[in-house]
């Protein structure tokens, strides 16, 4: 009778160990680590779409476009900066096609204008180059990098990621500026914005605030629906 005794409690501490660990297991308790990792961005396919939607992107930018700007953002942020600018080819000139995009506190920072190269189309953007001297706009992912003064005002520099796409930007002196041809004044004279050598100018208004937001190292995307594009890049 009295192993029987001593063996009840015994099993019923087993059995209070193994309910513990199976619910440590099934309910981590959180920690400021984990707590961390969640506040991540999350990279799956399903997360772009969740992300598309917490950031109310809809009507404002086409998924297709998104995916494939958030698809290089993943591959290309290697010094995990948040912010996410995207430049909309496909649209005309009289439409607002620039997204700064913050994807961590999932907000839109600015929409604005912004005019393509001379030789790129009229109000549409048909036509794309690498090549210097071309005046014509360049797809593909860019890293931006300082800011200078130069002979459109305050500029910043702008590194083309894609090898035969726009990795001649430094070359053909691609960058962010301002520009008086990038306007709604300028739509309503001429029925679409005016157009640059190939950088994609912003509102003298918008000029200085956004690049001085995603100056030093954050992803620009310039998109277009283009099939040697999506051909040549390793990226999308």
């Amino acid at each position: 009778m009295g192993v029987q005794f001593l063996n009840i409690p015994m099993r019923i501490i087993l059995l209070s160990i193994i309910f513990f660990v199976f619910s440590a297991l099934s309910f981590p308790i959180g920690t400021k680590e984990s707590m961390k990792d969640a506040s991540k961005i999350d990279f799956s396919s399903s997360g772009c779409e969740l992300l598309y939607e917490q950031m109310k992107l809809e009507g404002v930018i086409h998924f297709d476009v998104f995916q494939a700007a958030y698809t290089g953002y993943k591959k290309l942020n290697i010094q995990n900066n948040p912010l996410l600018t995207l430049i909309d080819f496909s649209l005309p000139s009289t439409e607002k096609r620039m997204y700064v995009l913050d994807l961590e506190k999932k907000e839109v920072l600015f929409v604005s204008y912004v005019s393509h190269g001379r030789n790129s189309g009229e109000n549409y953007a048909t036509s794309f180059s690498n090549r210097n001297g071309s005046y014509q706009s360049s797809l593909g992912f860019y890293r931006t990098s300082g800011t200078y003064l130069g002979g459109n005002g305050y500029s910043l520099l702008l590194d083309g990621l894609e090898e035969g796409i726009n990795d001649q930007a430094r070359l053909r002196a691609i960058v962010i500026h301002g520009a008086d041809y990038c306007s709604e004044a300028a739509i309503r004279s001429s029925g679409r914005l005016g157009r640059s050598f190939g950088c994609p100018a912003l509102p003298r208004e918008l000029a200085t605030p956004i690049i001085n937001t995603i100056k030093g190292g954050s992803l620009l995307f310039i998109y277009a629906d283009q099939a040697n594009y999506l051909a040549m890049s390793d990226v999308i």
